[in-house]
């Protein structure tokens, strides 16, 4: 177990002779509302969506890392850096993957999932399957989703992976497809053979796999238009969102699946309200849904707005 202790940092007496070790609930309301300001001013993105306390931590972990005694100094820093602002933004909206976790939820898209939607693709004379990874982070999500389906192979159905997320700098890092050892602990000894290439830095997934993905910026609290697909795969990001914001997210996921469509979510994550009309449950513990015939009432985004 590794027990990180943080250094203490005293200023100079020109402040408050304060030690500060941020823990988050240390904001103020106002610093918190600074950030929350210059984030939606410079990066359009609006803290106000997500769970507040949540958010509090993950800033005060950009705090500790740039060994910050005094919270001015950082938004002035904030103001003046912007590869600062962007890491901030990173680390506010990243979510800690590796490649098949929860390898149960995998099993059951290859052996069943998968091969049913191109069943269903090929008995409705269509040619293509689109995938979605939403709040895809570093990767290693649509990358896992890219080997199934490179695995299963179908000569007459084209399947994309279209993989978005809020942060560039994170998608930069997740097209170069470069992860340690501990992200791929749940990939098979035979895929890490074929598919992965070792470096000084790490392990690269081959170019064939990498060129399968489409990475790209979207924000789906503010975006107008998502992705046509047959599969929504968003497993732990609606916790960080509000129950409110849940909900119109989700409204809009089942906007644009088709019937028997599928959405993965994660495993702490659920349905409620309204929302449950548009999905049957199909892997309860896996939490697989399947689009319904219901019609979508996408006043309900204005409803619960």
């Amino acid at each position: 177990m590794t027990i990180f202790v943080a250094q203490t940092k005293v200023d100079d007496g020109m402040n408050d002779n304060r030690t500060q070790i941020w823990t988050g609930d240390d904001l103020t309301d106002a610093e918190f509302s600074a950030i929350t300001e210059l984030l939606r001013e410079r990066r359009q993105f609006d803290l106000g969506q997500y769970k507040d306390r949540c958010i509090r931590r993950r800033i005060a972990k950009r705090l500790r890392a740039c060994e910050i005694a005094d919270f001015n100094s950082y938004l002035n820093r904030l103001t003046l850096d912007s590869d600062e602002l962007d890491t901030l933004l990173a680390t506010i909206s990243i979510h800690v993957s590796q490649f098949f976790r929860n390898p149960g939820t995998y099993q059951i898209l290859e052996q069943k999932i998968l091969p049913e939607l191109i069943q269903q693709a090929q008995k409705e004379k269509r040619k293509k399957l689109t995938l979605w990874s939403a709040g895809c982070a570093t990767g290693e999500e649509p990358y896992s989703l890219a080997l199934l389906v490179d695995d299963l192979k179908s000569n007459d159905v084209d399947i994309s992976v279209v993989a978005t997320d809020i942060s560039k700098p994170v998608l930069e890092i997740a097209r170069k497809g470069i992860y340690d050892k501990g992200r791929l602990r749940e990939v098979p000894p035979a895929a890490m053979l074929n598919y992965f290439v070792e470096r000084d830095d790490g392990y690269q997934l081959i170019e064939r796999i990498r060129q399968q993905v489409e990475f790209k910026h979207h924000n789906i609290m503010t975006a107008e238009e998502f992705p046509q697909v047959d599969l929504i795969l968003c497993r732990n990001v609606m916790i960080y969102f509000t129950r409110e914001e849940q909900e119109k997210i989700l409204t809009r996921f089942a906007s644009i699946l088709p019937e028997n469509g599928v959405l993965v979510l994660g495993r702490s994550e659920t349905m409620t309200g309204v929302i449950r009309n548009y999905f049957k449950s199909e892997f309860p513990v896996e939490r697989i849904y399947r689009r319904t015939a219901e019609p979508v009432k996408l006043s309900a985004l204005v409803e619960t707005a």
